[in-house]
């Protein structure tokens, strides 16, 4: 490992652990200093285009966003209003990149999705606003040789074989209640805080927005943990009945515990009778797909574990129909991969215990196909501890930068997953500011690689039907 990659390692692991592992919300008084920026005017030669990101690459579609700044009176970096334009190319002709996405509608914080290429085709791209070409930020994960960023270059997936059968979508860290977002200790560094709406609204509020959109098209929304800050009734009431406008609870959204939702006393569990009682599972089945909820959260600290009554349930519920397609999710990551690599270290992630009894039940249950969690607001695809067939993906948060979703798309022959950006002005500004937190580190521990983001596994899902019903939720 290299000295400045050490060097950025080591303070991301300081910076993380500290920010990921508290279990109660920090309280900002009014003395401590939270930032606040508005966009400034500026003359064209002054505009700067950074940030820049190749966020999402299906089959046939790409998402970059950047963000354009210009310094003020005082000569700092504000964000400037500019056009959004995309040139791409077929990487292997000759001919020059050409516009190929060009929106004039003028906002500091770009969101170009471009569709119409083929699946499989590489394909050189330029980005820019007000003719400044758009670079990636001095961080890690876009600089890093390889990258789409720095080679300028990004090829599209080859979708699974088959029709595509049903869409899930996997999201995490809400944080509902939560008002200063990028604190470590009180005070320390300046949190940032929306001038205009709460930060957890309004970033639900973009994914419930993107997901029933036509161009995504979600089935099934699945929330996996900390779906509150603190576990208060106001906070769970609060994002219970925001989930009950926009659908139906055991069929168009369905949630799991995280650390942050824990009883406030062993008797006394809002979350809990907004939702569903603590270490229970749930289970749902949808035109053959089973989805199997998880609570793995302790009653107090911030690692993880399924107590035996949960576990022996788990157990029941796979061996009644050992091959059917499963999706699992809960809060807390599994993997020994994700112990030693995340910043709060193996403590902060499920018990290993608990973790080589699910690896085993995994692995007399060929249908699981995809474990999900949350809890470490960083995007990451994992490997198993053993040799099963199982795939366990990490999400970032919804509350804060990258601010966005996976999207599994299911197919007769395999699935593709993707992650995606939420996109209103609101949430783009909102993701924008809170990249900073953590002393500027945030990036490059949550955005996670292209291939975490962007990848697809072939498998046999032909037992799935294409059948938009799904049976109403049932405790288990």
């Amino acid at each position: 490992m290299g000295t400045r990659l050490r060097t950025v390692w080591l303070a991301n692991v300081a910076v993380g652990a500290a920010a990921v592992t508290v279990r109660t919300p920090f309280r900002t008084p009014a003395a401590f200093h939270t930032r606040t920026t508005e966009p400034v005017r500026t003359q064209r030669q002054s505009l700067v285009a950074s940030d820049l990101e190749v966020v999402t690459v299906t089959d046939r579609s790409a998402v970059l966003t950047w963000t354009t700044r210009a310094r003020d009176g005082s000569g700092r970096p504000r964000p400037a209003p500019a056009d959004t334009e995309v040139r791409i190319a077929p990487a292997d002709g000759r001919l020059p990149a050409t516009t190929y996405f060009h929106a004039t509608e003028r906002t500091p914080f770009h969101y170009a999705e471009i569709h119409g290429l083929e699946p499989g085709r590489s394909y050189r791209f330029e980005a820019y606003s007000d003719g400044r070409r758009a670079v990636p930020a001095r961080t890690l994960v876009t600089r890093a040789p390889g990258t789409p960023e720095s080679t300028g270059v990004f090829t599209t997936l080859t979708p699974p074989p088959g029709v595509l059968l049903r869409t899930v979508v996997l999201a995490n860290d809400v944080h509902y209640g939560e008002r200063t977002s990028g604190l470590l200790v009180a005070g320390f560094p300046s949190g940032f805080r929306d001038e205009f709406a709460e930060h957890p609204e309004l970033m639900l509020e973009a994914v419930l927005d993107d997901v029933h959109r036509p161009d995504r098209a979600a089935d099934h929304l699945i929330l996996a943990g900390d779906l509150t800050d603190s576990g208060t009734p106001e906070q769970s009431r609060a994002v219970r009945d925001r989930l009950d406008r926009w659908g139906r609870h055991g069929d168009d959204w369905l949630v799991c515990r995280g650390n942050h939702d824990a009883p406030i006393a062993p008797d006394n569990d809002p979350w809990g009778a907004a939702f569903h009682a603590r270490q229970q599972l749930i289970t749902h089945e949808a035109g053959g797909l089973r989805l199997i909820g998880l609570d793995t959260t302790r009653l107090r600290g911030s690692g993880g574990t399924i107590v035996t009554p949960q576990l022996d349930r788990l157990r029941e519920v796979l061996a009644a129909d050992p091959d059917r397609p499963t999706i699992v999710f809960g809060h807390h990551p599994v993997t020994l991969s994700a112990a030693v690599s995340n910043p709060g270290g193996p403590g902060f992630v499920l018990d290993r215990a608990t973790a080589a009894g699910l690896h085993e039940l995994y692995r007399q249950s060929p249908g699981v196909f995809l474990h999900h969690s949350g809890h470490t607001h960083r995007n990451r695809r994992g490997r198993p501890d053993i040799g099963i067939d199982v795939e366990f993906t990490e999400g970032a948060a919804v509350k804060e930068y990258p601010g966005g979703y996976l999207m599994v798309r299911l197919y007769t022959g395999g699935y593709m997953v993707n992650f995606y950006k939420t996109r209103t002005e609101a949430a783009r500004r909102w993701s924008t500011r809170t990249r900073r937190q953590y002393l500027g580190l945030h990036p490059d521990h949550s955005l996670g690689s292209f291939a975490d983001r962007n990848h697809v596994v072939l498998r046999d899902l032909t037992a799935l039907s294409a059948s938009a019903s799904l049976r109403r939720s049932r405790p288990s």
